[in-house]
């Protein structure tokens, strides 16, 4: 169960780098796009705006943050969080400036955004590069990301079972094994085991019956003892 919580690092890679570029652009341009005419009001370049902190840097950092996250972690749940993080940036990009009109102090037709400058096609472009467009596209990047993440794959299942093939003989001969293995023959029980079988414990030729026990020649009639008839 824990290896399949591991994620081949290739799996959110091309969704990570293009959500870390899309969270750098969204919260970079209101800032830097003025130099070539494509802003927001005021459409003068570094101006921070309170607006511009809530509707674009702090969506555009959690895109970014995101992103980075499905890139480099290789746990499941953790790059998946990053996802989610993504999708919550993307979906802000898309209605934050719908909402903001809720408290701005214009009331309902005020919005943080600004106005967009140029024409109408200009201004078209601006709104879908700046908000709705921008915003659509990561959310779409985002969850692509989260199903690529949330299923299991046979590369996955394949990656868990090697990584248990290989911890199982590392687990089997651990040190306090060898250790436990080397403690159960002491040299206490090595001497113990040696006196058990010494020699003094084997019938010595001193504890074997003698030859004067078995019936030596001693007890038998000597020829001396025969009576000879004359």
């Amino acid at each position: 169960m824990t290896g399949m919580l591991r994620v081949p690092r290739s799996r959110g890679a091309l969704s990570g780098v293009l959500l870390v570029l899309l969270g750098a652009w969204g919260g970079l341009i209101p800032f830097i796009g003025p130099h070539f005419h494509y802003a927001y009001t005021p459409d003068t370049t570094w101006t921070y705006t309170q607006g511009r902190l809530w509707l674009e840097i702090l969506p555009g950092a959690a895109t970014l943050l995101g992103g980075l996250i499905v890139l480099a972690n290789k746990i499941r749940p953790v790059a998946m969080l990053g996802g989610w993080l993504a999708a919550l940036g993307g979906g802000w990009f898309a209605v934050g400036g719908v909402l903001s009109g809720l408290w701005m102090k214009g009331g309902a037709t005020a919005t943080g955004t600004g106005t967009p400058v140029g024409g109408t096609v200009a201004r078209v472009v601006e709104q879908i590069g700046f908000f709705t467009g921008l915003g659509v596209v990561i959310v779409f990047l985002a969850a692509l990301a989260l199903g690529r993440l949330a299923v299991v794959g046979v590369k996955d299942a394949k990656l868990a079972a090697r990584e248990k093939e290989v911890s199982a003989p590392a687990s089997a001969d651990t040190p306090a094994d060898v250790s436990t293995a080397a403690s159960a023959d002491t040299p206490a029980d090595v001497s113990s085991r040696a006196s058990t079988d010494t020699p003094a414990n084997v019938d010595t030729p001193a504890e074997a019956s003698s030859p004067a026990d078995a019936g030596t020649p001693d007890n038998a009639d000597a020829p001396e003892k025969v009576n000879v008839v004359s």
